[in-house]
């Protein structure tokens, strides 16, 4: 079985060095930069299983290199702060992370996320979810419509397979919070607002027919 490839964005050379140290003794493969410019373009040429991006480095900083990898992939990024504020969290999550360390950190807390965010990228179903004409694929993380790719974020997708998997009961924001970013929820509405209406316009560039129900008051459900 080949070694899962990380590229650590981190411009301290002792944390960089500890972080890579470490996960080669768990068996990863790493890949180090010390700078948003240079893991930028380790991304764009080679291929990796996940991200370690650190938010303070010289030149490109890491809310930056986050935007510009999220053009183009979700691939799994753990970002590495010294903020550690709630809206500092907020903030981070809703630019496209997938989860987030302050510093300083334990290394096994960050083995442990590694974990779980390559068990997330990596769960598949052998059955794709089906609802009126609109199929989830959980192997590519995106869904179609007569046979059509929506091209969903992975945020996207998690809302669209919470509710598509229960799709007579209503969910709340908080609950589709949850499921989709894996984190506990600070009443941010605006990102759920926001990722519901991407979904909304995915969808009616193919269709005019209703998928998402805002049930007022409530949360969201699929529209039967």
């Amino acid at each position: 079985m080949d070694k899962m490839n990380l590229l650590i964005i981190e411009d301290n050379n002792d944390i960089n060095d500890m972080i890579v140290q470490y996960l080669h003794s768990h068996d990863f493969k790493c890949q180090q930069a010390y700078s948003g410019t240079e893991g930028l373009l380790y991304f764009k040429t080679h291929e990796y299983d996940l991200i370690i991006l650190d938010l303070m480095l010289p030149g490109m900083d890491g809310e930056t290199v986050l935007s510009k990898i999220r053009e183009t992939s979700e691939i799994p990024i753990i970002v590495l702060t010294a903020k550690d504020s709630l809206n500092s969290k907020v903030e981070i999550l809703g630019a496209g992370a997938d989860d987030y360390l302050c510093k300083p950190f334990e290394l096994e807390e960050l083995l442990a996320r590694i974990h779980v965010q390559l068990r997330k990228r990596n769960k598949t179903s052998s059955n794709s979810s089906i609802f009126k004409k609109l199929v989830l694929n959980s192997e590519k993380f995106d869904a179609s419509i007569d046979e059509t790719p929506l091209m969903l974020t992975k945020h996207e997708y998690y809302i669209l397979e919470l509710l598509i998997k229960n799709p007579k009961r209503v969910f709340t924001k908080q609950e589709i919070y949850e499921y989709a970013w894996n984190d506990s929820y600070y009443g941010d509405d605006k990102t759920i607002n926001v990722h519901i209406s991407n979904i909304r316009k995915k969808i009616g560039k193919i269709t005019d027919e209703e998928y998402i129900k805002t049930v007022w008051g409530i949360g969201f459900k699929m529209a039967e």
